[in-house]
């Protein structure tokens, strides 16, 4: 009997933490010690934790988690479906990263149902529809990645009842009890986390210490699509080999020989989905896609991740490159560059040709001659008037200068030259310049004929000239004046055209 009682306050001191060698996995026997060597399944491969995971550990390490149920208390009854739930949580921080969707939370469990999150407790938690009968919660700290915290006052429960008393969801306190926490939901990337919470559970060398005590010791029996194996220590395991689509795992308490042990929750069955390539934060965290840098915002609520911006690298541009103006480009430079003026050198033959001389031009200023419309004094002045100047360079210059710009179209630009050089056809030409062809032709090659806008008729006026005494004897008025009148009549305008084509080569020089 003293044995017994002395065991009993030895479980009791002992049986609320675990202590284990190692993280393993172990084939399942009924009757068959546990290997100290992990072994693996036909699917199922058990691995060590990702990095990232580990590293964040560390950082939660500084944290023992107490939590308390305030509401509602035990053996408490309500005449409602509803039950109000209010927790308390000391020395952890819950909260939930908005940018990531994680952080430190707590698992509630109504009954054996699948647990749910919870990241603040100011308000009380609404449990809707229960059954009437009695309940029990469970509820214990869990890191962001689901994985459960095992010290002591992590843990806490309690159970009541709606409006009356059952034996269901009614766990024995005397009994070891099982809570299934992962996995569970979806998953989007291996390995997947096995964990638990146990309760009552004696720890292994005090259950093996003496064989003849009532001290049972435990293991974990896990199956997973078919395939079971046992657990020994009180530690989560990563598991991979997973099939695609849905997936069943089952956890069951049993005794050292291998006989389950009988209490509310120690037999739970939970089907999970795993599809690959998941883009959640947990499937990034477990694919290592994730640095601690940015994943440490879900452990630390007041770490703040700033993305450093990436160095810009200059362009250096190449060390031979040939600029190319594209053909397009050409004409439109010359399309928009002003044409050049005509210089001396330029003037082509069709530039200088002179408009011919009708015989309508010759017969109005023979008639005026012989009407008497017009003196002698007026045709001497008239002709002393027009008399041709020297050309020069200088004022080729300025008859070019007013030519405007024009399109780059040949006919137009032909057409303009001509306009500027053309003479009036009215331009009465003296005889003495006609009486060797030579002298004629050097004369003519270098006259610039001026462009006059008005017939000559009409810019002098007889009245207005006064012939001068100075210029030409009274003796010889009448004698030139009579040669000029037969000159005019017998000029012979195929001989002026001939002597125009004889004088054009040297023109165009």
């Amino acid at each position: 009997m003293i044995k017994v009682l002395s065991s009993s306050i030895l479980v009791g001191l002992l049986s609320w933490g675990l202590i284990g060698c190692s993280d393993r996995l172990e084939a399942s026997s009924p009757g068959i010690e546990p290997s100290p060597v992990p072994v693996t399944t036909t699917k199922l491969t058990e691995i060590a934790p990702p990095t990232v995971i580990q590293e964040l550990k560390e950082v939660l390490a500084q944290y023992h988690p107490q939590v308390t149920i305030i509401s509602p208390k035990p053996q408490q009854m309500f005449s409602e479906t509803n039950v109000p739930v209010q927790l308390e949580v000391k020395d952890y921080p819950l909260f939930k990263d908005e940018t990531l969707g994680l952080g430190p939370h707590l698992h509630l469990f109504v009954d054996n149902q699948p647990y749910r999150a919870i990241y603040n407790v100011d308000e009380p938690i609404i449990i809707e529809d229960l059954t009437p009968g009695t309940h029990t919660i469970r509820v214990f700290a869990s890191r962001p990645w689901h994985e459960s915290f095992k010290n002591e006052g992590a843990y806490a429960q309690t159970t009541f009842s709606v409006f009356t008393e059952t034996e269901d969801n009614s766990p024995s306190s005397s009994l070891p009890l099982l809570t299934y926490s992962r996995p569970q939901g979806s998953y989007g990337a291996e390995p997947i986390m096995l964990d638990f919470y146990l309760t009552n559970a004696p720890l292994h060398f005090v259950a093996q210490s003496d064989p003849n005590d009532e001290i049972v010791d435990w293991r974990i029996k896990a199956t997973i699509n078919g395939e079971s194996f046992l657990i020994d220590t009180w530690q989560p395991i990563y598991l991979k080999g997973f099939e695609p689509g849905k997936n069943w795992v089952q956890l069951e308490f049993i005794d050292e020989q291998g006989n389950e042990v009988n209490n509310a929750f120690n037999d739970t069955v939970r089907v999970i989905t795993y599809e690959p390539n998941g883009e959640d934060t947990l499937s990034k965290l477990v694919r290592g896609e994730l640095s601690v840098e940015v994943a440490r915002s879900v452990v630390d609520p007041n770490y703040i991740y700033t993305l450093e911006p990436e160095p810009i690298e200059e362009e250096i541009p190449p060390t031979t490159v040939e600029e190319t103006i594209e053909p397009q480009e050409q004409v439109e430079e010359s399309a928009s560059e002003p044409i050049t003026s005509p210089t001396s050198e330029n003037i082509t033959e069709e530039d200088t040709e002179p408009l011919p001389i009708s015989d309508d031009t010759i017969t109005r200023e023979t008639e005026k001659i012989e009407s008497g419309s017009a003196s002698p004094e007026t045709i001497i002045q008239q002709t002393e008037t027009i008399e041709p100047l020297p050309a020069s360079d200088e004022t080729i210059t300025q008859e070019t200068e007013t030519i405007e710009p024009l399109p780059t179209s040949d006919q137009t630009v032909t057409s303009s030259k001509t306009q500027t050089v053309i003479e009036e056809p009215e331009t009465i030409i003296e005889p003495t310049e006609l009486e060797t062809d030579e002298s004629l032709t050097e004369d003519s090659s270098e006259t610039v004929i001026e462009e006059t806008s008005t017939p000559l008729s009409e810019t002098i006026e007889p009245e207005t000239i006064t012939p001068s005494s100075q210029q030409i004897p009274n003796t010889n008025k009448v004698q030139w004046l009579q040669k000029l009148v037969d000159f005019v009549k017998n000029i012979d305008l195929s001989a002026v055209g001939d002597f125009f084509n004889q004088i054009k080569p040297q023109l165009g020089q």
